[in-house]
């Protein structure tokens, strides 16, 4: 399938680091860094496939293959990001109900 989805490894990633108090990011970079990477890699995908469907449909050249899969790839990886942000905002909403 596809494999180059940051978003995905950057998600498995995170899954996969084991639950210890204040660890530090191994990369160097904090977890809003990874997510702003991310979602700017999502946003390139978006433009790619707007930009493979403006070829198609003015005859500029590429094929209907290659600009279903640029489609499909960028919305994998925006539904992705929506499950992402959604289990975040989950997240603070329940370390909200445990202050109060």
């Amino acid at each position: 399938m596809v494999k180059d989805l940051t978003v995905q490894n950057t998600l498995e990633s995170l899954l996969n680091t084991p639950n210890q108090k204040a660890q530090k990011p191994t990369s160097g970079k904090s977890f809003q860094e990874t997510l702003k990477e991310s979602m700017e890699k999502v946003n390139k995908l978006q433009k790619e496939a707007d930009e493979a469907v403006k070829k198609l449909a003015t005859g500029q050249g590429g094929n209907i293959q290659d600009t279903m899969l640029a489609i499909e790839k960028a919305d994998i990886s925006f539904r992705m990001m929506m499950q992402i942000r959604n289990k975040i905002v989950e997240a603070y909403e329940e370390i909200w109900r445990m202050q109060t």
